[in-house]
């Protein structure tokens, strides 16, 4: 739902994914995080995620995160911190083997894992605040797998109803915590957006190499999805990304298949990718739910190159050509680094937002008397 705070935002608002690059200092803090005496540990990162803060302000940007610098990767930190993990699924992902962490044992959440963060978050900047949560569909289809899960969980399901009632719990102490706009990151959902994947299963990520079937998943995702956020206290975004890694893609495609399918969604927008090739064409605007406003991601993260103001500015004017000013906001296409370790550099991050919020100062200008 809308709150006064955040129906007081003007058009073209500016506001980051969520995660900012961490700096080599915050890097190794979080490496070192179990040496360091916790009290310490805590108020050395408090200052990194402050100056994260302040660094948004500077760049003009109008939703502020805390760059994520308390966590290792996007997901991850999540579910080191409720448990049930380890790194015993072998993959292939863009041409390395790995070992994938999935689910080996039942969840523990006591209580809100990411209250403090949240709290810290909201008492240091006055400007409206975004706080991300990985969504259960996105968890699910990662971190559950038949060979290993069945102990803890014994059918998808069961998982997926579990991460529901935990992440609940998160986005409602995150609203108790005065966080003005929840946002569920889901990249999986873009999964079906690339045709060569669910057609013919060519991937580079063993991971995603499974049945899929648009017509029962995403209403499933979407079930899912709602069980968390309906009738928060709090702005719900969506974020459906094509996923980042080492500046590379992990599918491609329009979002043409997918937007249709979010009828029912119960957010009020849906953050997506228009800046980057082969991710979304602004055309798919047409096909936006009319309960759904949009983040039009019109900064490339993936490329070290920098977009003119212009450049960013015609990205979001051809989207407001399609649907009204109002439903827009802005925003990169992805966070700059869902991994603790991804570039690009913070100097690159800073400049990219603030050629972002120039080009909302003149988009505002632009369309100041379209209704």
């Amino acid at each position: 739902m809308k709150t006064p705070r955040t129906a007081s935002l003007p058009p073209f608002h500016t506001h980051v994914i969520g995660s900012l690059p961490r700096p080599k200092l915050v890097r190794d803090l979080l490496a070192d995080r179990d040496t360091i005496p916790s009290d310490d540990y805590t108020k050395r990162l408090d200052d990194m995620v402050a100056f994260a803060i302040h660094l948004q302000e500077q760049a003009g940007i109008d939703v502020i995160s805390d760059g994520e610098w308390r966590r290792t990767q996007y997901i991850k930190e999540f579910l080191q911190r409720v448990g049930g993990c380890e790194p015993v699924r072998p993959f292939r992902h863009q041409g390395e083997d790995k070992y994938t962490d999935v689910i080996v044992r039942p969840m523990q959440a006591d209580e809100p894992v990411f209250a403090r963060d949240a709290e810290f978050l909201v008492a240091h900047t006055d400007r409206c605040t975004k706080f991300g949560l990985p969504s259960p569909f996105l968890i699910a289809i990662r971190y559950w797998h038949e060979d290993f899960s069945k102990d803890a969980y014994p059918t998808l399901q069961h998982f997926v109803d579990h991460l529901v009632d935990i992440l609940r719990a998160e986005a409602e102490a995150l609203v108790q915590a005065g966080i003005d706009i929840v946002q569920l990151d889901d990249p999986a959902l873009t999964y079906f957006c690339d045709r060569k994947l669910i057609e013919q299963g060519i991937t580079h990520d063993d991971r995603l190499r499974r049945d899929w079937d648009i017509d029962t998943q995403i209403p499933e995702a979407v079930a899912a999805i709602n069980r968390v956020i309906d009738g928060l206290e709090a702005e719900v975004h969506l974020h459906c990304c094509h996923s980042v890694y080492k500046r590379q893609s992990d599918v491609s495609g329009d979002y043409k298949p997918i937007l249709p399918r979010l009828a029912d969604l119960k957010a009020d927008r849906i953050n997506l990718e228009f800046a980057y090739q082969h991710t979304g064409s602004v055309d798919d605007l047409n096909f936006l739910p009319d309960h759904l406003g949009v983040g039009m991601g019109v900064v490339d993260v993936r490329n070290e190159r920098l977009q003119s103001v212009e450049a960013i500015e015609e990205i979001a004017a051809a989207g407001a050509r399609i649907i009204a000013p109002e439903r827009i906001a802005l925003n990169p296409d992805c966070g700059f680094a869902p991994d603790a370790g991804e570039p690009p550099t913070i100097d690159e991050a800073y400049e990219k937002l603030c050629r972002l919020s120039a080009a909302a100062e003149r988009l505002r200008t632009r369309f100041a008397n379209t209704s």
